[in-house]
């Protein structure tokens, strides 16, 4: 079974859509509520999604582990990951599942690797920056680490469950780095993302901070692959 779970803060806005979209393609969604002020698990389950909520907002890393925890729970072999504020267009799916129906147990849907999404000054400079630490560590060539658009598999699926890293970035890069210890196969597939409908961004100072503790988690020698 497949589920697309989809971590939602203050995002009532799109959240629906978002849904109405994934069931147009026969999937059910799960929606965590990361904690949201406004009605995003209202207009989610008016949807027709399953809502998880919490009542303290997490961040998305711990929005995502208690949907995989769900996930798992449920007899889930695989997970698509989406946002809820429409960057991610259900009518994508469908490529990434491609990809992980041919054996790779974790499939990155990038914005970049082809199309002509548009990215400017220091943010896509860091964007590169990691694409290429990041590439180097684990072996693969990437080109999007930062993008949440992802398809994760069994037994992949299970280590997140219990291991997924809370933490802003960690969500992205640093699960990344996890999958690799697993030895997970992991690639990229070329995909079209919309610019984000509704929602804050993470505050740049913040972003920094982050951007710089993961520059340093990259830089450490890595821990010894697990053992055979």
């Amino acid at each position: 079974m497949t589920l697309v779970v989809i971590p939602a803060f203050n995002e009532a806005a799109t959240v629906g859509e978002v849904v109405r979209g994934i069931r147009r393609l026969g999937m059910e969604s799960v929606v965590v509520d990361d904690g949201s002020s406004d009605d995003t698990a209202t207009q989610a389950a008016a949807a027709g999604a399953t809502v998880l909520r919490i009542p303290v907002n997490v961040g998305v890393g711990g929005a995502l582990r208690t949907g995989f925890r769900h996930a798992v729970m449920r007899g889930a072999t695989r997970v698509v990951q989406v946002d809820a504020d429409l960057q991610h267009g259900p009518d994508q799916i469908p490529l990434l599942l491609a990809a992980a129906d041919a054996g790779h147990e974790l499939v990155i849907g990038s914005r970049f690797s082809g199309s002509d999404y548009a990215v400017s000054g220091p943010r896509r400079w860091a964007m590169r920056l990691l694409a290429r630490m990041v590439s180097r560590r684990i072996g693969v060539t990437l080109t999007d680490v930062t993008s949440g658009f992802r398809v994760i598999s069994e037994p992949l699926l299970t280590t997140f469950a219990e291991e997924y890293p809370a933490e802003y970035l960690g969500d992205t890069v640093e699960a990344l780095l996890l999958a690799h210890r697993h030895r997970a196969r992991i690639t990229e597939v070329s995909v079209v993302m919309a610019a984000r409908a509704a929602g804050e961004p993470t505050p740049r100072l913040v972003a920094a901070g982050h951007f710089f503790r993961i520059l340093l988690t990259l830089l450490v020698k890595p821990r010894r692959r697990l053992a055979e």
